[in-house]
């Protein structure tokens, strides 16, 4: 039988899964309750960019991933190694996935080059925002410390 569901990508680490750079696993506090009636479909950008897990941990420098996706900024480990490309190429291949599965949503890890939203947007929640996907960050304990904000925070995923 058909589903009436919308597709919703999510950063895999979310949910749990091995995808976190240092290879730990670490289920996230976020409320999947508030996600029912979405097919949800787990990415992990550095992962589909080629990079490893465990990989070194990278920040982004000289800008945001709007910069990064202009070739305004870089993508470094902390030891200098430049994985710019890699980081584009995921953010490409979730970009690929969210239109093969018409996913109009996708929450994010907070705090990631790759998918922040807040703060320094990352690579792959800029080029996912510059293709009219909306984008949420999945960052529950901010939510639980003001609850007069959760209903405002989730309204772009929660019908």
């Amino acid at each position: 039988m058909l589903s009436l569901q919308q597709n919703c990508l999510i950063s895999a680490c979310l949910l749990g899964l091995c995808t976190r750079y240092d290879g730990k696993t670490r289920p996230d506090t976020f409320d999947f309750s508030l996600t029912e009636g979405y097919h949800l479909i787990p990415v992990c950008p550095e992962q589909l960019g080629g990079l490893p897990t465990p990989r070194p941990a990278a920040d982004i420098v000289g800008g945001d991933g709007h910069d990064v996706l202009q070739g305004k900024a870089k993508v470094l480990s902390r030891e200098g190694d430049d994985f710019t490309n890699e980081f584009i190429k995921g953010a490409e291949q979730v970009l690929k996935i969210a239109k093969m599965f018409n996913c109009q949503s996708a929450l994010l890890k907070a705090r990631s080059p790759s998918c922040a939203v807040s703060g320094l947007p990352g690579v792959t929640a800029a080029l996912l925002m510059k293709n009219s996907i909306t984008v949420i960050e999945a960052d529950y304990p901010k939510i639980l410390s003001d609850p007069h904000n959760h209903e405002n925070y989730y309204t772009g995923l929660v019908k």
